[in-house]
């Protein structure tokens, strides 16, 4: 089974999620999908093996070739190429690599070459697997799909995915057999869980809520719930000693064994609602 784990807003509690979902569960992998700020290794701790840049094709021109006709520039839907007094300007940080100008380039003077966005590093067994994109790069969709090439379908994955709704995170929900929302009862947990939940419905993929940071405040997440029928599948309370571990670097699951059984028995339950 693949399941993504996703929050809308950042900091509700999505990597704690995850990666005790990573630790409890026989023969994982967890790929963590938050390609420019990556932290699940600082829970999971992982002995990091390998590491291979991502590389992705950008345009190059020959201006002995370029006749300046600005096709290349009118087909391309990013600014990543500009023609001024006939001659081709390339910003190969804005490129998304779709490859139309050069399919558009009648002269034949634009060729693709590779250039790297960043890297992903994993342990040896590929238990782990995290990318992590280069400073200045916009996108790193390429690192994610790069990621996911190395999950093997006969192992459960954990996908933790970057925050927000953005093409990101519908670049790591493709392919889930099911979403994990994560929350917290706050406004701003209330508001983008109603975003992230659009998007599952959207992509058409079986959804469950943990709730984190639980408290007095639950009803209007309750309320949000029982309207558009998504289960809570587990609530982690809002405790002192759980945030006092998380400062430390620990895990639920590694302090107390209740959450090990929790932890454990959510997959399965999730396991059982893939399984319909």
């Amino acid at each position: 089974m693949r399941l993504a784990v996703l929050s809308g807003k950042g900091g509700t509690g999505k990597t704690t999620v995850s990666t005790s979902l990573a630790k409890v569960i026989a023969n994982s992998q967890y790929a963590d999908c938050d390609v420019e700020e990556p932290n699940g290794a600082i829970f999971l701790k992982p002995d990091l093996m390998k590491m291979d840049d991502v590389l992705v094709l950008v345009p190059k021109v020959d201006q002995s070739a370029c006749t300046g006709c600005g096709a290349c520039a009118r087909i391309c839907q990013f600014s990543a190429i500009a023609v001024v007094k006939k001659k081709v300007l390339i910003f190969p940080e804005l490129c998304h690599h779709c490859g139309a100008c050069v399919l558009v380039c009648e002269p034949g003077a634009l060729t693709e070459v590779e250039r790297s966005i960043g890297t992903i590093e994993a342990s040896a067994d590929n238990a782990f697997i995290q990318g992590r994109l280069a400073i200045g790069e916009p996108s790193g969709l390429a690192i994610i799909d790069a990621i996911k090439k190395r999950l093997d379908p006969n192992r459960p994955a954990i996908l933790d995915c970057p925050p927000g709704a953005g093409c990101s995170v519908v670049k790591s929900l493709e392919g889930a057999d099911y979403a994990l929302l994560v929350t917290e009862p706050t406004p701003f947990g209330l508001h983008d869980l109603a975003i992230a939940w659009s998007l599952v419905q959207r992509m058409e993929i079986p959804a469950g809520l943990v709730l984190n940071k639980s408290g007095s405040g639950n009803e209007p997440v309750y309320a949000f719930c029982r309207e558009h029928q998504l289960p809570v599948l587990m609530e982690i309370p809002y405790s002192r000693s759980i945030a006092t571990a998380y400062a430390a670097g620990l895990l639920p699951v590694d302090t107390d064994p209740v959450w090990i059984r929790r932890f454990t028995d959510l997959y399965d339950r999730i396991g059982r609602e893939v399984a319909k």
